[in-house]
């Protein structure tokens, strides 16, 4: 039996003016199918989900769904009426399960007082039909739904809910309606890990089909059978779990850079060629002509990106961090540290931090930093500790701001570990903000951009105790890979709360676990080892945390010595004289590129000196991207 096609997408394109997201795509789904969609943030996911759901329109292509299927939607950005209550929202779907019950209900009632044969069939029709769709369970799953996601009070107004709070609400009345076909972005933001686990174990129902964007790992491979891929605006298939993808990927990177070689060696010994040929062309050269041109287009793409290189420096640290003496912390309505938590950071180390929503892991975080008062006990920081702060919330952009200016009112030069510096622009191309965008305003910047913006913000302040709240929302699982490798070799301390069980697993020497009710506990291992030692050793104490003594010292000069040594590999003369003189050629064109953005913005309506302007803007543009390549190229020998 062929598969049953639920979606085709064919040949989809989609540019906002300049910026093209994707270019004559196609894929599709069928029924059963669990496919994960990765890209880069700015490759136009949430776009091409809102062409999905109909709110944006393709420049080309179709988009074309299985007739008399239903379709859930769960949006980053998801509506929904805020005046109603939780309960009003769940009585007020209109999906097959609520028409079949309310036919059942109404054929029943007239049953009672009727004898016409039509009735009875009806009412076996009916019987049928709720037995097809498995209604007679529907109130049941609401129940286990709301229990699952811990929507207690469904008297509740959507307006008092929080941000987290109207998220799992929107989830559940999307898993209420059971659709043919769940379209989600990011499900799993704003879930605890037990809300996650439940919802892997949900979502791998054989009758569910789904399409969804995630950057948890252990999701997408729980969840997923299959892997699509936005890259350089076409898109690749991939029938396998995340490692598949990885390994698949690089082949086909590694065959596309290959074949770029190759056709830039041959294009250049053809382009010889052309420009002598005499202008009498026989049909072999035109054979010839048309094949370079072919040669040409394939010589002219794109190499594969390198990965974010994360190489800011970091504060010295003394060998004082934080020290937390018998602490506890309590609201009138809530207990967060009700027995007294006692602990010292040492230098290097890295920190989970896990709980359900709601048990304090953000307030832990302030107090940490002293930016929140204990009850009792005291909170000591070290004289040399900058908290480097990545908070749920975000930043706050203003979107008025062109990107460059955001990061040039924290700093116009960046030092970095190796005792050079970077330019605001040249720190912008290291995380992937190219110079053709870092003039545009930030609100053209997609969520996950807005993310990695604040990322690069928070490491611009050369901390050396980073603590990450959440720091996996909305961020690509490329631009996560490199954090992480940044994280590994971080020689200051880390404290991440993440809902991300492949980040947190990856990273952390040991877990703080807030088990809710004022308990706080250290965990010796990661998330997965907590979790497997909970399963195994109910009403057990948890196992002595160790800290080798010896380990700490070691550490320390670990922490010292980064800070304090340049890792040096001498240039030549003349490489150290074009190293300096494109240091001073770099901020001076970048001065008179600005110059020239602001004329343009100035309001000139006198075309030929627009079109003047845009022209000197255009070569100026060129020329500061080949030194900024270049002096990334000097970087990359030292």
């Amino acid at each position: 039996m062929p598969p049953m096609n639920l979606l085709s997408i064919n040949n989809l394109s989609k540019a906002y003016g300049a910026k093209k997201l994707f270019n004559k795509i196609s894929f599709g789904i069928n029924y059963g199918e669990k496919v994960a969609l990765v890209a880069k943030n700015g490759s136009g996911k949430t776009t091409l989900f809102k062409i999905l759901k109909g709110i944006e329109i393709a420049d080309e292509g179709e988009v074309v769904f299985r007739k008399d299927i239903t379709i859930g939607f769960l949006d980053q950005n998801f509506t929904f009426d805020e005046t109603l209550s939780i309960q009003q929202l769940i009585d007020t779907a209109d999906n097959k399960f609520v028409k079949a019950i309310k036919e059942y209900d109404a054929v029943i009632k007239l049953s009672e007082t009727s004898t016409d044969p039509k009735v009875a069939d009806r009412l076996e029709e009916s019987l049928n039909h709720m037995n097809l769709i498995d209604a007679w369970d529907y109130e049941k799953n609401i129940v286990e739904i709301l229990s699952r996601l811990e929507i207690k009070d469904t008297t509740q107004i959507a307006n008092t809910l929080s941000g987290g709070q109207k998220k799992r609400v929107a989830l559940a009345l999307t898993l209420i309606n059971r659709p043919n076909l769940i379209i989600m972005d990011e499900p799993t933001n704003h879930l605890d890990i037990d809300m996650i686990e439940w919802l892997e174990n949900y979502l791998q129902d054989a009758s569910l089909s789904i399409l969804l964007v995630t950057h948890d790992r252990y999701f997408l491979d729980e969840v997923c059978d299959k892997i699509i891929e936005i890259d350089n605006y076409k898109l690749y298939e991939y029938n396998g779990n995340f490692d598949y993808y990885l390994e698949k990927k690089a082949e086909r990177e590694q065959i596309s850079d290959a074949e770029i070689d190759k056709a830039r060696n041959l294009y250049r010994k053809e382009v010889v060629w052309v420009r002598k040929m005499p202008k009498a062309r026989g049909t072999k050269s035109k054979s010839r002509v048309d094949a370079f041109y072919e040669i040409e287009k394939k010589a002219k793409q794109k190499r594969v990106e390198k990965k974010i290189e994360l190489t800011v420096k970091m504060e010295r640290m003394g060998s004082k961090i934080v020290e937390l003496h018998n602490i506890t912390k309590n609201y009138p309505n809530k207990t967060i540290l009700s027995d007294p938590f006692t602990y010292t950071f040492i230098p290097g180390e890295k920190i989970g931090v896990v709980g359900k929503n709601g048990v304090g892991k953000t307030t832990l975080l302030n107090i940490i930093q002293g930016k929140e008062a204990v009850d009792k006990g005291k909170v000591s920081l070290g004289d040399t500790i900058v908290f480097g702060y990545y908070s749920q919330g975000g930043m706050i952009i203003n979107n008025d701001k062109r990107i460059i200016e955001i990061v040039q009112d924290i700093a116009d030069y960046i030092p970095l570990a190796n005792g050079t510096s970077l330019s605001a622009s040249q720190l912008l191309t290291r995380f992937n903000f190219i110079p053709a965008v870092q003039f545009s305003y930030a609100h053209t910047l997609s969520g996950g951009e807005k993310r990695r913006l604040y990322l690069l913000t928070v490491l611009m302040k050369n901390p050396n105790f980073l603590i990450l709240d959440e720091p996996t929302n909305d961020l690509d699982i490329i631009t996560l890979q490199t954090l992480e490798d940044f994280l590994e070799e971080f020689k200051g301390c880390v404290l991440i709360v993440s809902h991300d069980r492949y980040f947190i697993d990856r990273l952390v020497d040991h877990t703080f676990v807030l088990e809710g009710d004022g308990a706080i506990k250290d965990f010796p291992g990661n998330y997965t080892e907590y979790r497997e030692w909970k399963a195994n050793k109910k009403g057990e104490k948890f196992p002595e945390l160790k800290i080798d003594d010896a380990l700490v010292e070691q550490k320390k000069v670990v922490v010292e010595k980064s800070v304090t040594e340049t890792p040096a590999k001498k240039l030549s003369y003349k490489t150290q004289r074009e190293l300096e003189i494109l240091e001073k050629e770099i901020p001076s064109l970048e001065e008179k590129k600005k110059q020239l953005e602001d004329k343009l913005a100035s309001g000139i309506t006198e075309y030929n000196e627009l079109q003047k302007i845009s022209d000197q803007l255009k070569l100026l543009s060129k020329e500061l991207d080949e030194k900024s390549t270049r002096w990334l190229e000097i970087q990359e020998e030292v």
